[in-house]
């Protein structure tokens, strides 16, 4: 309990409670909003702490599954923010613009991202000394307008499992593109939208950039520890891995071991028949003179 307290001070501190204007609400945001000062709506924060933590866990849940949680924050007060917290957990993200169809027309996307870094690799190993300066200029320029856009995707080799959205009113494309592909949606929901529409509404304000900042820095807090509970049980599996190879190794040893005795032995059983073998063969030679006699 105390530990909600704390982050309850903290959210109040940075001023996650401000909502907007009376007038710029949205009805369905009634649940959330716990009074109304100055013509300006406040958010409930025990709701803020009980979505957040609701959200924290889901996502921590996807992380550790290995799936990918894309951050998606194109407003001014929020680049900065989601694209350094998305880094810190190798996460992909899009602060610059939303392009039409990043998820809906992935495979197209995946062709410029590829042929992006075509660009870089050839700028980088120096094949592209041939060209012109006028084209290499080109190339160059055309890499950074590239990298602004597609900077934060270029390791994701398939569509996230989900995605994290500052403000969903603002990030309407990303989130209609989401629904349509049945990913799931986590955003910080201001009291001017529609929190049905996201699978977790965290209800914060989306302006402030420190209310947005420890939103988003609880959110990478759960995914740190989904991904390191990830590789410990990956290490677990691995050592167990190890153990079972070195018990089966020892086993068969063992068995190699024992059958190599039991050849042994058979071989010395196999003489005592042999001589048993022997005075029976003499025995027909004994019966000669019996048949001389006769």
């Amino acid at each position: 309990m105390e530990n909600n307290t704390s982050l309850q001070q903290q959210l109040l501190e940075a001023g996650v409670h401000f909502g907007h204007l009376k007038k710029k609400w949205n009805p369905k945001m009634l649940p959330y909003i716990f009074a109304e000062k100055k013509g300006i709506h406040i958010i409930d924060l025990n709701k803020t702490v009980d979505h957040l933590q609701e959200a924290a866990a889901a996502v921590k849940q996807i992380a550790k599954s290995g799936k990918k949680i894309m951050f998606v924050a194109t407003k001014k007060q929020a680049k900065e923010i989601v694209s350094e917290c998305a880094k810190r957990v190798n996460m992909p993200f899009a602060t610059e613009r939303w392009l039409g169809g990043m998820l809906t027309n992935f495979n197209t996307v995946r062709k410029s991202v590829k042929k992006m870094q075509s660009i870089e690799k050839m700028l980088a190993d120096g094949s592209a000394e041939s060209l012109t300066k006028k084209e290499r200029l080109t190339l160059s320029r055309d890499k950074d307008k590239m990298e602004k856009v597609l900077g934060g995707i270029a390791q994701l080799g398939r569509l996230p499992a989900a995605l994290f959205l500052v403000d969903i009113g603002h990030e309407h494309i990303a989130l209609a593109e989401a629904k349509r592909l049945g990913i799931t949606t986590f955003g910080m929901v201001d009291t001017n939208c529609d929190p049905n529409k996201v699978d977790f509404a965290i209800p914060a304000n989306d302006d402030a950039t420190k209310s947005i900042a420890i939103i988003t820095n609880y959110i990478v807090a759960a995914i740190a520890e989904g991904l390191a509970e990830r590789q410990a049980s990956k290490d677990d599996d691995e050592s167990e891995e190890a153990n079972n190879e070195n018990e089966a190794k020892a086993r068969r040893l063992e068995a190699e071991a024992a059958a190599e005795g039991g050849r042994g032995g058979r071989r010395g059983g196999n003489a005592s028949p042999a001589d048993a073998n022997g005075p029976k063969r003499r025995v027909p030679g004994n019966r000669r003179p019996t048949t001389g006699g006769r």
